[in-house]
């Protein structure tokens, strides 16, 4: 497959995926609300329940960047030490056509790299001390490419926004498994919606999540494709992959911004990973 052919399947796949997981929301919403409120109008309903997780997705939207620099403690770049990286992403930045993002460091042996921000103009980059310190300047290239993709995709808000759904649907599946056990609903509600709501309660977390895992990898390929296209030198984006491949250590990070990272950090390899195999990252780059 061409490498603009790639960009666009991938972002094809990625739209279709952001699309089931509000499908799942206002399903769950919607057969909660006829359990507890079974005369109320189901456009009262859903318009209650899409209000509450707009406002919630919101707040996650605006506060992740901070949040998630802090959960990983991650440092501001000097200039003066760290030359090579800033001078490698100008250059990036000057042929993507896009703002310098804000750098930074995390204290991590093991490569691996990740980028936030809610827009191109607040992006941020951060690289661990074992890329900047394992990694040749092609290679490194390459990561700061694949990150500064995510960046001009926009990546971030796509999985914050997927993140901040699904929180919402493990919340409301939470309350109505419990409430279950003790006598949801009353005489006038409907015994499907009983039923349905106990399918959704247990389903609904494990669809929903499964779908934002998909659509992670799939964003995973498409900053690769991105990426490379920026740099125009594949290699140095496999050839940095194929070095964290060899990585015998997993990586000590909050399994909620694992999703974020360059490379998965627990190193899984089934249907639960943040990431597509490395290897067929590394085969897809190499045919480009």
């Amino acid at each position: 497959m061409m490498l603009q052919d790639q960009i666009k399947w991938n972002k094809r796949k990625s739209y279709l995926l952001l699309f089931l997981v509000p499908t799942i929301l206002l399903g769950l919403i919607y057969v909660t609300g006829r359990i507890f409120v079974p005369t109320a109008s189901p456009f009262l309903i859903l318009a209650l329940g899409s209000g509450i997780s707009t406002l919630y997705v919101l707040f996650s939207y605006f506060k992740s960047d901070e949040m998630i620099l802090s959960v990983v403690g991650a440092e501001p770049a000097d200039q003066e030490k760290h030359k090579q990286l800033y001078d490698l992403m100008e250059g990036l930045t000057i042929s993507s056509g896009m703002p310098m993002p804000k750098l930074y460091i995390q204290d991590q042996k093991q490569i691996n790299a990740f980028a936030t921000g809610r827009k191109p103009e607040k992006g941020v980059i951060c690289v661990t001390t074992g890329a900047l310190d394992k990694l040749e300047k092609d290679e490194l290239e390459g990561v700061l490419a694949h990150e500064l993709a995510h960046i001009q995709n926009q990546d971030i808000l796509f999985m914050t926004v997927a993140v901040a759904l699904i929180g919402v649907i493990s919340i409301i599946s939470e309350l109505l498994l419990h409430s279950m056990f003790f006598g949801a609903g009353n005489d006038e509600t409907p015994p499907w919606a009983i039923a349905i709501g106990f399918a959704l309660a247990i389903l609904a977390p494990i669809s929903a999540r499964l779908v934002q895992l998909a659509m992670s990898r799939k964003r995973e390929y498409l900053a690769d494709a991105t990426g490379a296209e920026i740099t125009r030198y594949p290699e140095g984006l496999a050839s940095a992959l194929e070095k964290i491949s060899q990585q015998n250590e997993k990586m000590k990070v909050n399994k909620s911004v694992s999703h974020l990272y360059f490379s998965n950090p627990f190193k899984s390899r089934n249907w639960f990973s943040t990431h597509p195999p490395t290897e067929k990252r590394i085969e897809r780059l190499r045919l480009m």
